[in-house]
């Protein structure tokens, strides 16, 4: 699909209540934990409203509307896509994910705040529009360490593995882009970190 749309200049939400929200950012490489450690952090603070994605695959067996994810045809993506609807979108194996740029703006306006669970290259197009979000990447304390931990897991073949490493390095590698980075090599330390973080900048 080709599109000349571009994000616009960043944009401008008006708290209703005298505060604006906070947008949080977690990326990370597969296997490094970014799954547990956001369902950890739903947990310890249950008004971070949590943005769940939209995209045009059709679900898989116990997949939730709404829960896992907005699932919508091809068409209304794009049609979106063409109106700016998307904050941040990609397309991975034919298929189209994106974040709804209205969900975002209403919470923020509402002072609630928002975790977003996206990769490098969704990150950058996040800031673009929201320049003042809390970005934050969570790191396995080696390549080695992530490794093993993608074996143990026992979904992968090796070859998808070392697809996965080669990924890993090259997001890796693109952790300057965050404001905070965060190792997770104990997960009881990693998630206290980003309990701090997420009470440091958070407002409820």
């Amino acid at each position: 699909m080709k599109t000349d749309h571009k994000p616009s200049a960043h944009r401008e939400v008006s708290p209703l209540d005298g505060r604006r929200g906070t947008l949080f950012i977690l990326s990370a490489p597969s296997g490094a934990g970014k799954t547990t450690l956001c369902q950890a952090l739903r947990e310890r603070f249950p008004a971070l409203k949590y943005s769940v994605s939209a995209t045009t695959r059709p679900p898989r067996k116990g997949e939730r509307e709404g829960v896992d994810y907005f699932f919508v045809s091809r068409d209304t993506f794009c049609e979106r896509l063409e109106k700016g609807g998307w904050a941040e979108w990609a397309e991975v194996y034919g298929n189209f994910y994106g974040t709804s740029a209205a969900f975002l703006d209403r919470a923020l306006a509402a002072g609630e705040d928002v975790l977003l669970d996206i990769d490098v290259q969704g990150t950058r197009q996040i800031l673009r529009l929201y320049p003042d979000c809390v970005t934050i990447f969570i790191m396995p304390p080696s390549i080695d360490a992530l490794r093993r931990r993608l074996e143990n897991r026992g979904t992968d073949s090796p070859e998808v593995i070392a697809k996965r490493l080669v990924s890993a390095r090259e997001e890796m590698a693109q952790k300057g882009l965050y404001r905070h980075v965060v190792v997770n090599d104990r997960l009881s330390d990693a998630l206290a970190e980003l309990t701090r973080l997420v009470a440091a900048y958070g407002g409820r």
